[in-house]
């Protein structure tokens, strides 16, 4: 099928060397110089556990210390080997060399572009006719920038750092490298594939072992939820064998009451009445309850849910039961959460049941 406006459809190499630049815009362009401070190392190993509470406190900032050190001896090289005599020219291929891996802590993609583009000013600074394009103090300067960045970013965008060095470093090497003694691009390109590809690996073995261990916490959840689903199955099937039969016997016998006495009083048919469409209700929201209790999800929303509002039919059902009683509202009526309403209403209920239970014939208020 022809794309719309007739154009020609685009070929798959195409569309790959589109994916490529998107991937490269997104991973060395988008944010680069975005403030993205290298975390704390996590201290709660079991060796870590044998150390004192202020070891452990300074064992966090391990990976800081490292870092820093690397840069300390990619600045002690750079100021050993300078050939550009004291003063201004010696200190600005020593920060050059140091400032880069410091920058890896906070910003790691902008610390590779700052010391892609710091090489060629620590050459000139340097005073050395050595090997081009790295200096002694740049070459460990931006093979520790590549490490660290690689181990803080995704391996696609260390490949794309190593392609773009890679890029630099020959041309460097064909442009300007006629007056030196030698190229150090392959070296540097070797050395840092090797520290790549060590990365990788760490990044793909600790990709499984998170992937691993979430799947270990899945299965103990799903595992734990269907132990308290079976649970709660059980208790809900003992409920209905025992408290839903009796209610139903209830219900039975309150129907057929007044067909076992000859003439019944009113008094008497209403009453047997009341008492079967109570056991009728109850039978009911003990079914909504266990049906709640055998569900998945507890907090189902079809859960049986009475409020404040519900009480008019709670007294007049106790009324017809022949309890006396008075209701009483102090203040204004206003809204109350959920909770609370369900909770004052079953609290009503309860001092109703008992006063029906324990003192017949007396008033509630």
């Amino acid at each position: 099928m022809k794309p719309p406006g007739g154009a020609k459809p685009r070929s798959p190499e195409f569309r790959l060397a589109a994916d490529a630049l998107r991937g490269l815009r997104q991973d060395l362009f988008h944010d680069a110089f975005a403030y993205r401070p290298l975390p704390r190392m996590r201290v709660d190993g079991p060796l870590a556990r044998r150390l004192p509470e202020r070891v452990r406190e300074y064992a966090a900032w391990t990976p800081h210390a490292v870092i820093t050190a690397c840069g300390l001896l990619a600045m002690a090289v750079a100021s050993t080997a300078n050939q550009g005599g004291p003063g201004f020219g010696s200190l600005v291929p020593s920060l050059l060399a140091l400032l880069p891996v410091l920058l890896t802590l906070v910003r790691p993609v902008g610390a590779f572009w700052f010391s892609l583009a710091a090489t060629p000013f620590a050459a000139v600074f340097s005073g050395s006719w050595g090997e081009w394009p790295w200096s002694e103090g740049a070459f460990i300067t931006h093979l520790v920038v590549l490490t660290v960045v690689a181990l803080r970013t995704r391996p696609r965008t260390a490949a794309w750092m190593w392609v773009l060095t890679a890029w630099y470093g020959f041309m460097s090497e064909s442009l300007f490298g006629a007056g030196h003694m030698g190229g150090n691009a392959a070296p540097l390109l070797f050395l840092s594939a090797l520290a790549l590809l060590v990365v990788t690996v760490l990044h793909v073995r600790r990709t499984a072992e998170q992937e691993v261990t979430a799947h270990q916490s899945e299965t103990a959840q799903e595992r734990s939820r269907r132990t308290l689903l079976e649970e709660r199955t059980t208790i809900a099937r003992e409920l209905h064998d025992v408290v839903a039969h009796h209610m139903s016997v209830v219900a039975i016998q309150a129907e057929a009451a007044p067909y076992r006495v000859e003439n019944p009083p009113p008094e008497l048919e209403q009453a047997f009445v009341t008492i079967r469409e109570n056991a009728v209700a109850a039978l009911t929201e003990l079914r909504r309850v266990l049906g709640v209790v055998r569900a998945a999800d507890y907090e189902a929303p079809d859960a049986p849910q009475p409020t404040l509002a519900d009480l008019g039919a709670l007294l007049a059902n106790v009324r017809e039961a022949g309890l006396s009683v008075e209701k009483t509202v102090t203040g204004a009526v206003r809204e109350l959460p959920q909770g609370v309403e369900l909770s004052a209403y079953r609290i009503v209920q309860e001092a109703l049941s008992n006063t029906l239970r324990h003192a017949p014939g007396a008033t509630a208020r």
